[in-house]
């Protein structure tokens, strides 16, 4: 996907807290989590890079706010995003 179609379904589809987003890549299995925004975001979008936040360290995400415990996605490999 482009970063102006990751973008528009960021904007159009808030996700609740108690959903997540189902991100679907092309050569993988799909990967369930949320989005975050930290400081290098627009440097990351620029290069269509996202960075998210899995199911299994969501908890400890929405506790310190760490980004380490945030995974970096190539957008290019997106196929499809759907809230779950």
């Amino acid at each position: 996907m482009q970063t102006e179609e990751i973008q528009s379904f960021i904007k159009t589809h808030k996700v609740p807290e108690d959903k997540y987003l189902k991100i679907t890549f092309k050569k993988r299995d799909p990967v369930f989590g949320i989005i975050v925004h930290s400081s290098d975001c627009a440097d990351l979008e620029i290069k269509n890079f996202w960075r998210v936040v899995t199911i299994s360290k969501i908890k400890e995400w929405q506790r310190s706010k760490n980004i380490d415990f945030s995974r970096i996605f190539n957008g290019q490999e997106f196929a499809k995003l759907a809230v779950e």
